[in-house]
């Protein structure tokens, strides 16, 4: 279909938006402004879209023919013995039994299809496993049967931060709480996202980050006052120059060198976590680590 056909569609169907009611004053604004842009950009009118195109049914047979097949209707038998393995696979993934476990709910899968629970704990073995496509494959799959189900999406969010893409795990944890808006690990989860993207937005600005943790800002943390001050604080401090000799003595065996540099480490950063524990927990997100992360939850 030429573009202006298309365009001439898509002017059709907003305008019998705009006839079907039901719209605030603001909205039906905003709809006029882009029939109008859309009808001055490409010089077409609703009446001139194809007599035989619909846009919305044609949205509807593709997103009908989209969907993925999940096999016919099981038998009572089947959904009983499908059942059955997934118990089992609850079973062994608790003993971490990860294979035998995933094998367990394909086996599930393969006897009854249309059962979402069946791709969501497939799904929650696979991150495991840190198979994260095919965790955010099954969680879409287990959603096309289930679009509320809020475990899909909140496992899928798991993925998608675990692949960096935290502007997708972001969209699932919103998604998620829109079910469960209680749920406290999709409220965690989806603070740790934002705050992810802001770091990626601060990095996108050219400062440069360390090797290992791309969204930390380097250059602000040493240029850091307070950091600094904590630094020639500890540095003084006649305990800690005291473990930085026995480091540096070149009598020292390798393995108390090693010991003496974990000693050294430990206590300053016991120092200055006591010192400033905002700058810490600052550091630390910068890092990329929070001892606050909840676990990925266990299937059902």
């Amino acid at each position: 279909m030429e573009v202006k056909g298309l365009v001439a569609s898509i002017v059709q169907f907003l305008t019998q938006q705009l006839e079907d009611g039901g719209l605030t004053a603001d909205s039906r604004e905003s709809l006029e402004v882009a029939i109008q842009c859309l009808e001055s950009a490409y010089s077409v009118q609703a009446a001139d879209a194809p007599v035989n195109f619909n846009l919305t049914t044609v949205y509807k047979s593709v997103m009908e023919n989209s969907k993925p097949d999940l096999g016919p209707e099981a038998t009572p038998e089947q959904k009983s013995e499908a059942e059955r393995l997934k118990n089992e696979g609850n079973a062994l993934v608790k003993a971490d039994k990860l294979y035998e476990a995933l094998n367990n709910y394909t086996q599930a899968i393969k006897l009854d299809g249309r059962n979402a629970v069946f791709y969501c704990n497939r799904a929650a073995v696979h991150s495991k496993m840190g198979n994260f496509d095919q965790v955010i494959k099954d969680c879409q799959t287990a959603l096309s049967i289930d679009p509320q189900y809020s475990k899909a999406y909140g496992r899928m969010g798991l993925a998608y931060s675990s692949l960096q893409k935290h502007k997708e795990a972001k969209e699932c944890y919103k998604k998620a709480l829109d079910v469960e808006p209680d749920n406290e690990s999709y409220k965690n989860n989806l603070q740790l996202a934002e705050e992810k993207i802001a770091q990626q937005g601060v990095g996108s600005l050219g400062l440069g980050g360390a090797a290992g943790f791309p969204n930390m800002d380097l250059s602000s943390i040493i240029s850091n006052p307070a950091l600094m001050q904590m630094a020639r604080q500890m540095l003084t401090d006649p305990q800690m120059q005291n473990v930085m000799s026995n480091l540096m003595s070149g009598n020292n065996e390798q393995g108390d060198r090693i010991e003496a540099l974990i000693e050294a480490g430990q206590q300053l950063a016991q120092q200055m976590e006591t010192a400033n524990p905002d700058l810490i927990e600052e550091l630390r997100r910068q890092m990329g680590g929070n001892p606050n992360d909840p676990d990925p939850p266990q299937p059902n």
